[in-house]
């Protein structure tokens, strides 16, 4: 299915009656107490920058650390570096946003129960000037051909990140290679708010996800140029965000029960309620993807975790 805005709230309203289980799930049993298993305990989120730059965080993770009495130490990485980590076992639980990524980690045996969170889409931004005179061409290839052939200023994330996966599959599908740009081809190795910074220093182009543009946006005179999937644009500029456990069988020193409670806190209606919800001067930055008609909400909680049994 096409991804689009579209009225999420109405189908949170929707399922809230069921979902209602999930907090429970979630809950402290009714005394206000968190349990003694986890209580002081740190959870080592890594994620992609997106997700951290944007704000969302901060407020997806509050209520669940106020719960539980535990810490969430979000590290904002590139997606690759966020998926070493885990690799690492030096994190709990992986938030990004490169399926294909995600798959290999998976696969690889280091990372178990992926859930779908969230999406937004990329966009290219670049000066109001428009240099390559990519602004309503409509196809995101026809636009990077453009700006090739132009030779204007395109400023890569050049750090193995989702946005970096992306922007490589876009300049694939225009059949072009980055291994023959010249200068103008800028490799920037830093996080998304960083590179929008230097795009708009240099007066060039970037491939962004919305969110973060949406949070910077008041700082950079950088405009949409072509639009992602959220308002009419080409699917190849879809951006879904997953969430993986690092896998306890290969790091047995994770947090993985603190982990699942993490997964299932923000794919629960709760968590999806916030992530609708949170918006920069008005404009939503993510939007839902976790919940189903019928949410099974015990199936991501460890057996034995306080309040499992209320689950219906």
């Amino acid at each position: 299915m096409p991804i689009q805005r579209r009225e999420v709230v109405a189908a949170l309203g929707s399922t809230l009656a069921v979902g209602l289980a999930g907090c429970t799930v979630l809950g402290d049993g009714g005394n206000g107490d968190a349990g003694p298993e986890i209580s002081g305990e740190t959870l080592t989120l890594t994620t992609t920058t997106s997700t951290y730059d944007t704000g969302l965080l901060d407020e997806l993770n509050a209520p669940f650390q106020e719960r539980y009495g535990v810490t969430v130490d979000a590290v904002g990485q590139g997606t690759g570096a966020a998926l070493e980590t885990g690799r690492n076992g030096d994190s709990d639980v992986v938030m990004v946003h490169a399926r294909r990524l995600e798959d290999e980690f998976v696969a690889d045996g280091y990372g178990v129960n992926r859930r779908n969170v969230m999406f937004n889409d990329f966009v290219v931004v670049g000066p109001a000037d428009d240099p390559a005179s990519i602004a309503g061409s409509g196809g995101v290839t026809g636009a990077v051909d453009a700006v090739a052939e132009s030779e204007s200023t395109f400023v890569s994330r050049g750090d193995d990140s989702g946005t970096h996966a992306k922007e490589l599959e876009v300049w694939e599908a225009a059949g072009l290679d980055v291994a023959d740009f010249g200068e103008w081809y800028v490799d920037g190795g830093d996080g998304m708010g960083a590179i929008l910074v230097q795009a708009d220093q240099q007066g060039g182009y970037t491939l962004a996800d919305r969110g973060t543009y949406l949070s910077m946006r008041d700082e950079i005179d950088l405009e949409i140029h072509v639009e992602g999937p959220v308002e009419g644009g080409p699917e190849l500029l879809a951006n879904p965000y997953g969430i993986v456990a690092v896998n306890p069988a290969v790091h047995d020193h994770v947090a993985y029960d603190l982990a699942m409670a993490y997964i299932g806190y923000v794919t629960s209606v709760e968590g999806q309620e916030i992530v609708e919800r949170y918006t920069i001067d008005g404009e939503q930055l993510f939007f839902s993807q976790a919940l189903a008609e019928e949410p099974n909400f015990e199936q991501y909680v460890p057996e034995g975790w306080e309040g499992a049994s209320d689950a219906e």
